[in-house]
């Protein structure tokens, strides 16, 4: 007993010892994975992926339903999933809503410390993703001892996951309140209200976001790039998850996410609206993969031993013949329906829109989005997981802003006899 105490104490205050600075200052050596929300209980895809990666059966993971509105059942049922599927799991008490609970000194806690330093796996429910940042950095903004513990475990190879609100924190900015995708576009982007810090363990350099295709949320995650300066975001859709592992990313579960690559695109700034020019945009669906150090895709096997689909090949045969055009470009699923019709399509470019309604802020003003191929694009289609499946990389996007007549339309007038 002795022995063990005196290496809990060891250990924190080797994680103590860190600079709180160092804590956000680059990824680990761990896995982050960032799951877009809306996690389906029976995703076992995602869920046993989860265990794997932290060792499998028995592997320690601790709960942090820090975010959720009722974290007592929230973290109930984590923690049975985590256990359905081989982990020993527990819920940790630090939760702005949980009812008898001080998460300010419960943060602070050494026995709840020493939890996560004996977890192989920490997983953040949704929920709020404010809770969490409230939560796990003091008054100051600096790192609590459980979020320093949390940082030692990952550092040493531990695997951090976090479903909506557990994965809004995966990047050093997250969105902190921003459900309208088109006020953010037209400049709703206040400190501390649409954004806020995130815990950064995917890095600096990559911004994460979630509910990505099901909300549209790529019209927002370009205009916070731009402006953080951010070269690669990662839009994660619901019932799917992005495992950050070293120099790749790998997509599991149902759906798929969007790679945007700012490092050849501009903006105008003589524009007085967001604008974009070259955006490089790549839907990879679930198993493909993605490498970090060369922006290169690579698709799932079950895709590689299907169909290829070469835009720019001589003899190019399109599935799709007629012209697309899309008045809803921030609608659900449907960036990744365009981009899957484009790159089988004879069409070079497709056109789509985005605007708001007459009760609007700045009606007038909406948005066009201009995708197009180009030399490097390339698609994969498969038919294996039982519907009509593509993986699009290397989409070119521009975004530019637009006047709308007001009222936008007017009913047809009979003619007068």
């Amino acid at each position: 007993m002795l022995r063990l105490k005196s290496w809990l104490l060891a250990a924190l205050l080797g994680c103590l010892a860190t600079s709180p600075q160092a804590q956000t200052a680059a990824p680990g050596k761990g896995i982050a994975v960032a799951i877009g929300g809306a996690l389906k209980l029976d995703n076992d895809a995602v869920w046993q992926r989860l265990v794997d990666l932290s060792g499998g059966k028995g592997a320690r993971w601790v709960v942090l339903a820090t975010a959720a509105g009722n974290p007592g059942k929230s973290g109930d049922t984590l923690v049975e999933v985590l256990q359905k599927h081989g982990a020993v799991a527990e819920a940790l008490p630090i939760a702005p809503r949980l009812a008898g609970s001080d998460y300010r000194a419960a943060a602070r806690d050494p026995a709840l410390v020493a939890k996560v330093l004996a977890a192989r796996g920490v997983y953040f429910s949704g929920g709020a993703q404010e809770r969490i940042t409230q939560a796990l950095l003091d008054e100051k903004g600096q790192p609590t001892p459980v979020l320093t513990a949390i940082w030692q475990i990952y550092r040493a190879g531990g695997v951090v996951a976090g479903s909506s609100a557990g994965a809004a924190i995966m990047s050093t900015h997250m969105f902190r309140d921003a459900q309208d995708v088109l006020e953010v576009m037209k400049g709703g982007m206040t400190e501390g209200r649409h954004i806020d810090r995130g815990l950064g363990f995917v890095g600096p350099d990559i911004f994460v976001d979630q509910h990505f295709l099901k909300r549209g949320r790529f019209g927002r995650m370009l205009p916070l790039m731009l402006a953080k300066g951010y070269q690669l975001g990662v839009g994660v859709d619901e019932n799917t998850a992005v495992i950050f592992q070293g120099d790749s990313l790998e997509v599991i579960g149902y759906k798929g996410a969007l790679i945007a690559d700012l490092g050849q695109a501009s903006s105008d700034p003589r524009l007085p609206a967001f604008n974009l020019r070259n955006a490089r945009l790549s839907y990879l669906d679930r198993g493909d993969r993605y490498q970090l150090s060369t922006r290169s895709a690579t698709p799932s096997k079950e895709k590689l031993a299907d169909l290829k689909v070469d835009p720019n090949a001589a003899g190019f045969k399109p599935y799709f013949t007629r012209d697309a055009f899309y008045a809803d470009a921030l609608g659900d699923t449907t960036v990744a329906n365009l981009m899957g019709n484009l790159i089988d399509n004879a069409q070079r470019e497709v056109t789509a829109l985005a605007f708001g309604g007459p009760g609007s802020a700045r009606p007038e003003l909406g948005f066009e989005f201009r995708f197009r191929k180009g030399a490097d694009s390339i698609g994969y289609y498969t038919g294996a997981f039982g519907g009509e499946d593509y993986s699009v990389f290397n989409i070119y996007l521009d975004v530019t802003p637009i006047t709308l007549s007001q009222p936008l339309y007017r009913p047809l007038q009979a003619a007068k006899p």
